[in-house]
């Protein structure tokens, strides 16, 4: 099958439920461009995540409005990309829909048990605490079938991929 236009892909969820893993996986199966959305947070909002505290509507607006610039940014050029993001909120999915209509999203879905294991077990990354996942828990709305295609993270990230592409070869 041949693609008439890039494809942009979305790999949502709360922290801990390995956005970067499969978002990563995900591009280098289908020889994408991967973008962690995190990369692309302002030196404000890392230091107010360091602190633990949780970043609100007001933080992430820049944030998204760069994202949907690079999905833009990669449809023009004719190139495939995947962003790992949290995308908590629809808005902030419609938001990254801006920058690319065709938008498809891979949603992880955990429990938060899995979720705080995962996260007890991450060294080095900026995301701090309990309180952090519970506000993300809060704050997520989490997508229905119109808008994304769910998959549990108890499933290997190989077998998320293969469900996904297969979903969305439909």
């Amino acid at each position: 099958m041949i693609n008439q236009s890039p494809l942009s892909l979305l790999v949502m969820g709360v922290s801990g439920s390995g956005k970067s893993h499969i978002g990563s996986l995900l591009a280098s199966t289908l020889h994408a461009d991967f973008i962690d959305a995190d990369d692309h947070h302002s030196p404000a909002s890392i230091a107010k995540m360091s602190r633990g505290a949780p970043l609100n509507d007001s933080d992430r607006e820049d944030w998204l409005l760069t994202l949907a610039g690079l999905y833009r940014q990669h449809h023009d050029q004719g190139k495939d990309l995947v962003i790992a993001c949290s995308a908590l909120k629809r808005r902030y999915r419609d938001a990254l829909r801006q920058g690319a209509p065709g938008l498809k999203i891979l949603y992880l879905d955990g429990s938060r048990e899995i979720l705080l294991e995962r996260l007890g077990g991450r060294a080095g990354h900026f995301f701090a605490g309990e309180n952090m996942l519970d506000s993300q828990l809060h704050d997520l709305e989490k997508p229905g079938g119109d808008e994304a295609i769910s998959l549990d993270i108890r499933q290997s990230p190989n077998r998320i991929i293969e469900i996904f592409l297969s979903r969305i070869a439909r």
